[in-house]
């Protein structure tokens, strides 16, 4: 795969991705097709309603494309993302897998798919990646 030749090197890099991290999120598997990336939630992950905060949906989501964008081209950030939150997460923990939509010169657009362990579909992150240093 790319510039990651197994997971734990991947796992070793993205280490210092700390906000994810610390945060709880993991990466559980990696190959040419896809990432995926989880966590398991807590109440740290909560919101004032009790609901998951989006932004914590938006980081795993965050860090999922960025794991396969810098597996495909080391540096990559960054340069537009979105995100359509579906429903709210059911569950105890939440997957979010990453595909290459297109890799061009230079950049990608991966898609995100966060699913909590339900099976719920919780939301679809767009973002398209700048490969620096071309």
């Amino acid at each position: 795969m790319g510039n990651f030749t197994d997971l734990e090197k991947t796992r070793e890099y993205f280490k210092n991705d700390r906000f994810a991290t610390d945060n709880g999120m993991q990466i559980d598997e990696v190959c040419e097709e896809y990432v995926v990336c989880s966590l398991v939630l807590g109440d740290g992950h909560k919101n004032a309603n009790g609901g998951i905060m989006g932004g914590v949906i938006f980081t795993l989501a965050d860090f999922a494309f960025a794991v396969l964008a810098n597996s495909i081209h080391l540096p990559t950030v960054a340069q537009q993302v979105s995100i359509n939150f579906l429903g709210a997460p059911k569950g105890e923990k939440l997957f979010a897998k990453s595909t290459c939509r297109k890799s061009g010169k230079n950049s990608t657009v991966i898609i995100v798919d966060v699913t909590d362990d339900t099976g719920r579909d919780v939301a679809q992150f767009v973002g398209t990646g700048f490969k620096l240093g071309i």
